[in-house]
């Protein structure tokens, strides 16, 4: 029996948000196998904070403006999606709230955040206070994955005034792949994989690379998992196959 050659982590450079590892050898075709699967898996599956939603006092709609405010409340809205939240905490959803006078800049330190959340970013703007202008918000912070449009963060007993925002979840800001050849004694026709991930700095790359193996893993369990197979076929409209291959009936 022909075995598959067992791959390893030959080279890896990781700091806080960036990392590079190179993965070798793998048989030939499996470099963009595990490279295409695991960048999908990262950029789209992996779990994280955002803010989903403020309510600016004295103000009903996104497309308002505050007095003494430089920023109206839509660039107000852009500046919170680019502030990086981290959870520590079991709950799904938390409330924080902005209050600040001015005059000055207001930042993402001074938020009130509650016991067990953090921002990773707190020097990004927020908005920018003339005189003594008071802003006060109400900020919804909650965990998710992947990407959800303000849309899908609205709920039916949504309060007037609450303004949903663009949450994006994934803490991965980049994922990319390379294959090259690799060589195994006489033979150059193996894989050689190199991985790049850059994160928000709310997971060490590793622990995202780590996270997204394991998803495909478990994911991948149910082709070899009899049990699972059978309870996944008594419940969705699904035949297996003499051969063990799903077909749809």
């Amino acid at each position: 029996m022909m075995e598959f050659q067992i791959p390893r982590i030959v080279h890896e450079e990781v700091t806080d948000d960036r990392g590079v590892f190179v993965i070798e050898p793998l048989d030939r075709g499996f470099g963009h196998t595990f490279g295409n699967s695991l960048r999908r898996v990262l950029l789209s599956s992996l779990g994280g904070a955002a803010i989903k939603s403020v309510r600016v006092e004295g103000v009903a709609h996104e497309f308002s403006t505050v007095a003494g405010v430089k920023e109206d409340v839509t660039d107000i809205v852009l500046n919170l999606k680019d502030v990086v939240v981290r959870m520590h905490t079991d709950a799904d959803e938390v409330e924080a709230p902005l209050v600040a006078t001015g005059p000055g800049e207001v930042k993402a330190k001074d938020i009130d955040l509650p016991a067990g959340v953090e921002i990773l970013n707190p020097e990004a703007p927020i908005a920018t206070l003339e005189k003594r202008t008071k802003l006060e918000m109400y900020l919804t912070l909650g965990r998710g994955r992947g990407y959800s449009p303000a849309e899908e963060n609205k709920t039916d007993d949504q309060p007037i005034g609450v303004i949903p925002i663009d949450s994006i979840f994934s803490p991965i800001r980049r994922a990319a792949y390379d294959v090259d050849l690799a060589r195994v004694g006489q033979r150059t026709d193996f894989d050689k994989l190199t991985l790049e991930v850059e994160t928000d700095g709310s997971i060490e790359p590793g622990s995202a690379l780590r996270e997204a193996a394991e998803i495909l893993i478990k994911t991948m369990a149910i082709f070899t998992d009899a049990d699972r197979v059978e309870e996944l076929t008594a419940r969705d409209p699904v035949a297996v196959n003499g051969d063990g291959a799903f077909a749809p009936l």
